[in-house]
């Protein structure tokens, strides 16, 4: 399977924004252009507006093309703003609960417990970081990695749990109670560029 192994920080430096919420991809330091003067490139046409948008999408979620390509088609075809559908489709995938119940620091770590089977979904385990979650589901953790989550919940105080998520920090339980919407994604995307991209 083909995935991206390299420096991660570079992702964020390349598109211009965080892509994850830790210090190293924050700070201002590293969101500049590489080089001692910076990158002081020519202007993006619209094509390339659009393709960075779509970049910073896919690294953010840490979705491999061809799936992100699949996901957008999928929008399309539902009901609804495809935008809004996209981002739908991109939150609900398991990794990404893992990551918003405030369990793992990054997608990447949070990617990593859910393909070592250390998640259940209603109580089965499920080991496909792509897997959706519906409205109703429960995702608990095996009770060998207890640990290790509230390791990671006190490294990350403060976090916020989105108000689609009802998560129970002393079972460690989280619980999908409504659909995402785009107003609850703490990232800041333009999904109408994308949707154009793909036309």
């Amino acid at each position: 399977m083909a995935r991206y192994t390299g420096p991660k920080v570079r992702l964020s430096r390349r598109v211009g924004a965080p892509i994850a919420d830790t210090p190293k991809h924050t700070s201002k330091r590293q969101l500049n252009p590489p080089g001692m003067h910076g990158y002081r490139g020519r202007r993006l046409r619209d094509y390339g507006i659009r393709l960075q948008e779509k970049q910073k999408l896919r690294y953010h979620y840490h979705v491999m093309e061809r799936q992100f390509r699949r996901l957008v088609a999928e929008a399309k075809r539902r009901p609804g703003n495809s935008g809004e559908v996209l981002l739908q489709l991109l939150e609900r995938r398991l990794d990404n609960v893992v990551r918003r119940s405030g369990v793992a620091r990054t997608i990447w770590a949070a990617r990593q417990m859910v393909a070592h089977g250390h998640v259940l979904v209603n109580g089965r385990k499920t080991d496909r970081p792509s897997f959706q979650v519906n409205v109703g589901d429960t995702v608990t953790f095996k009770p060998k990695i207890h640990k290790l989550c509230r390791e990671n919940m006190e490294n990350m105080a403060g976090h916020e749990v989105p108000g689609w998520l009802d998560f129970n920090p002393s079972e460690l339980r989280t619980r999908v109670v409504a659909l995402p919407t785009s107003d609850q994604v703490p990232f800041d995307v333009n999904t109408n560029l994308i949707i154009e991209f793909y036309r």
